[in-house]
């Protein structure tokens, strides 16, 4: 029988899938530690960059162009590392793996970008670090997504994902309350550089990054490849024009239903950019009046704590979307959780006072948990297993290019429509979360798997969703 993930729209040749033991919730949460230390990372990227920028004399209408890294970078380097880390076997040594490689690459280098971060003094230092540290973030995750696909069976992919969204929530929820627990350590700024503060969350974030990689790459090795297999990765080109013409092949492939997702992930990662750009200036907007001097550095740590609440309620209510993506299937699932997040961010700028803000922003906590996991489980059903970590590549593509769009075209809408005011920053979020709860219940479900019985062969149960 062949791989329940191939469809005719997604590959030309069928696949049969191998046996893939079950494994145990530890072993589990142990294989997806190092996503915490990517996610500390992202966390800070989140929280502390555009304070940064804004310290280093960055105006508020030029931080979507200066958070063109992410896009940029995801865009390029995704795709790539994913087409590469399909045909890749390292066989000794300490990178040994098809993923392990990159997982260890691209740790080293964000642990290096976050310890020097703390030492720019200049809006271009920070932009070219910034690049260097998503650089170095994508080609940490990116095969991380495909790790979970290669090892577990059918039945323990939702486990695996959003064991993902726990360590997502996890390391984000840290990197932000290290704001507010350096901040009330050293004090606040004074004088001139960056304040002292963020050095002590920067130097965490870094040792985080690679120490919980370094954990996860030694506690779980990757499925041995046949040497059938292995032949067959030695046999194919490896130059970046073949690696391009296999995505450039994948995308032509792709799913009509991953390409209805695309344009949920357009409205999704839209939204999300323009929250993590203005919260900060939402909640000294609302909280203080004033979006400069001391009271914004107090707002940058109250964002902190607002960060680390939904990223609390995403770690906590994880892996109890497995179970609601199990009976009412994952596409109602999203579409719920999106809309939570719309009464969340319709909230969050009316709440008078910072408790209020933590009680607000629950509804986008659930909806990250669900961003972060539930969309990934109808993935893996829609593509072929040989062609996992290219498709995951192109599902950050499907992330990065909103987020570009986001940043070439909000600045412009936030000066004109939304008069220069954060909060209507929030309310335009939440607008564009709700769309993307609607169209994706335009989205036909794939039909569940069972794992593989003992001669590899695997059956589908249940239905379209």
């Amino acid at each position: 029988m062949s791989d329940p993930a191939t469809t005719p729209s997604a590959s030309k040749s069928s696949t049969r899938i191998r046996h893939k033991p079950l494994m145990t919730m530890p072993q589990i949460l142990l294989m997806n530690l190092g996503f915490f230390g990517i996610q500390y990372s992202f966390g800070m990227q989140q929280t502390a960059i555009n304070p940064i920028y804004t310290m280093l004399g960055a105006s508020h209408d030029e931080l979507p162009l200066l958070n063109m890294a992410g896009p940029i970078t995801g865009l390029l380097i995704q795709p790539l590392i994913g087409a590469m880390s399909d045909r890749t076997w390292v066989d000794k040594g300490f990178f040994r793996g098809r993923r392990r490689p990159f997982f260890l690459v691209g740790a080293l280098g964000c642990a290096v970008c976050l310890f020097l971060f703390p030492f720019v003094w200049a809006v271009w230092m920070a932009v070219l670090l910034l690049w260097l540290l998503d650089a170095s973030n994508n080609t940490a995750m990116e095969p991380y997504r495909a790790f979970i696909a290669d090892k577990l069976p059918p039945s323990q992919l939702g486990k695996g994902f959003l064991a993902q969204s726990f360590f997502t929530g996890l390391g984000i929820t840290l990197a932000n309350l290290s704001l507010t627990f350096f901040q009330m350590l050293f004090g606040l700024g004074e004088g001139v550089g960056l304040p002292h503060w963020v050095y002590g969350a920067f130097f965490v974030g870094s040792v985080a990054s690679i120490a919980t990689i370094l954990v996860s790459v030694i506690s779980t090795p990757e499925l041995e490849p046949t040497k059938e297999e292995i032949a067959a990765l030695r046999a194919k080109k490896g130059g970046p024009r073949e690696f391009f013409g296999e995505i450039k092949d994948a995308i032509i492939d792709m799913p009509v239903q991953m390409r209805k997702l695309a344009l949920v992930y357009f409205f999704q990662w839209y939204a999300m950019n323009v929250y993590w750009q203005y919260v900060s200036l939402s909640v000294s907007q609302s909280l203080y009046g004033s979006t400069t001097g001391e009271a914004y550095e107090r707002a940058v740590a109250n964002t902190g704590t607002i960060n680390a609440v939904y990223n609390i309620v995403t770690f906590s209510v994880a892996f109890a979307l497995v179970a609601a993506a199990r009976r009412l299937g994952a596409k109602w699932v999203h579409a719920l959780c999106l809309w939570c997040a719309t009464v969340g961010l319709f909230f969050l700028p009316l709440a008078p006072t910072l408790p209020l803000k933590w009680l607000a922003i629950v509804g986008l906590g659930i909806a990250w948990a669900s961003i972060m996991g539930v969309p990934y489980i109808m993935i893996v059903r829609m593509v072929p297993s040989t062609r996992y970590g290219v498709y995951m590549g192109i599902v950050n593509m499907m992330i990065v290019i909103p987020q570009l769009i986001q940043t070439l075209t909000f600045g412009s809408v936030y000066k004109n429509l939304l008069g220069d005011n954060p909060n209507n920053a929030m309310w335009f979020a939440g607008a564009f979360l709700a769309i993307a709860g609607l169209v994706m219940l335009w989205i036909k479900e794939p039909p569940t798997v069972r794992d593989v019985d003992e001669v590899g062969d695997p059956a589908v149960v249940g239905g379209s969703h």
